[in-house]
C-alpha cells in the first residue's frame, strides 16, 4: 500500500492590507474505501483568531478560518500524509437503461444518496454538445463504467491540456468552444455528459503523483491539484475516471473532496475586508513517504 506525503501551499498576496479574513479549506484528504488519511496539519500566517473543522454535506472535512491580524499576504500551508490502496479492476456493471430504472424507483439509500447528483450545479449544465455525446454513449443496453471510460478516452482526445487557457470561472459552453483547458474543465465536461444521459456524474477534487522524465529529480512544489469524475453503476458504485490523462484513477491519485462541482470543493476559497486587488500563488509537492522533497 503506498503511502505520500503532501504539501499544499497557498499564498494570497493584496494590494492593500486585509482587515479581517474568513477562509474555507477543502484539502483535508478524505477517509474511504481505497485511502487512509494518517496525518494532517494546517498552518496560516497570520495565525486565525478562531479555527473549527465539520464535515460538509458531501462528507468532506472542511476547516474554517478567521484572520482579524491586517496583512498583505497570507500564507496558508497544509500537511497530509495518506495511504492509498491499490484499486481492484471494476466488475461487470448494469447498463444504463438499468440504471435509469432503479434511479427512477429504487427506495435503497443509495439511491437517495447519488440523485443528487443528476442534475445541473453552478458550473456544470446540460448543454448541447453534452447532450448529443450522451446519446452517442450511454444507450440502454451499454454497461454504466463501459460508457463511461469510452467518455474518458473521448474528452481525452478531443481536448487539449492548456494551463493559460481557462480560468475557475470559464463557462463550460466557452470550453467545449476553444477545447482548450485544464483538468478541472476536462471533469466538468465528463460530469455533465453523464447528468445529460440521465446518470449520476460526480466532480473529485484531489492530488497526482508525477513521475519526472527518467534521470530527472522529482521537482518540488512542481505537483498541482488535480481533479477528475466519478460514475455510479448499482452493484458497483461509484468509478473514478481521469480524462486529463485517458487512465482509470489509480493508487497514484489522492482524493481530498467530491461535490457536484468545483464550486463545491475549492481548495481554499473565502472573503476578506479590505486588500484590493489580489495574487494567488500554489505549491504542492507529493512524493513517496520517506523520500526527500518536502
Amino acid at each position: 500500500m503506498p503511502v505520500y506525503t503532501i504539501t499544499h501551499a497557498t499564498t494570497y498576496r493584496y494590494a492593500h492590507p486585509v482587515l479581517l479574513s474568513h477562509q474555507a479549506v477543502h484539502l483535508e484528504p478524505l477517509a474511504t474505501a481505497a485511502q487512509e488519511c494518517l496525518d494532517f496539519s494546517l498552518e496560516a500566517k497570520p495565525g486565525p483568531l478562531e479555527t473549527s473543522v465539520r464535515t460538509d454535506y458531501f462528507g468532506n472535512r472542511v476547516h474554517y478560518l478567521t484572520i482579524t491580524e491586517p496583512h498583505q499576504q497570507l500564507d496558508i500551508t497544509t500537511r497530509s500524509q495518506v495511504a492509498v490502496t491499490p484499486p481492484k479492476p471494476l466488475p461487470a456493471d448494469a447498463t444504463c437503461g438499468e440504471t435509469r430504472a432503479w434511479l427512477e424507483k429504487s427506495l435503497e439509500p443509495a439511491a437517495h444518496q447519488v440523485r443528487q447528483f443528476l442534475f445541473d450545479s453552478p458550473n456544470v449544465r446540460r448543454v448541447p454538445w453534452a447532450r448529443e455525446l450522451a446519446a452517442q454513449l450511454f444507450a440502454d443496453e451499454r454497461p454504466v463504467l463501459e460508457a463511461a471510460r469510452e467518455l474518458n478516452t473521448l474528452i481525452h482526445r478531443e481536448f487539449a491540456f492548456d494551463t493559460a487557457a481557462t480560468h475557475p470561472a470559464t463557462p463550460l459552453e466557452e470550453f467545449i468552444q476553444i477545447k482548450r483547458g485544464v483538468c478541472q474543465d476536462f471533469a466538468h465536461l465528463a460530469v455533465a455528459v453523464l447528468r445529460a444521459a440521465g446518470l449520476p456524474g460526480r466532480y473529485v477534487s484531489g492530488y497526482l503523483l508525477t513521475n519526472p522524465p527518467p534521470g530527472q529529480p522529482r521537482q518540488v512544489g512542481a505537483d498541482a491539484s488535480h481533479a477528475w469524475f466519478s460514475a455510479y453503476a448499482p452493484g458497483s458504485g461509484w468509478a473514478d475516471y481521469d480524462p486529463t490523462n485517458d487512465t482509470l484513477c489509480n493508487e497514484n491519485h489522492i482524493t481530498t473532496a467530491h461535490g457536484r462541482d468545483y464550486s463545491d470543493v475549492s481548495p481554499v476559497r473565502g472573503t476578506v475586508v479590505g486588500g484590493g486587488s489580489q495574487a494567488l500563488f500554489l505549491g504542492v509537492t507529493v512524493v513517496p513517504a520517506g523520500k526527500p522533497g518536502v
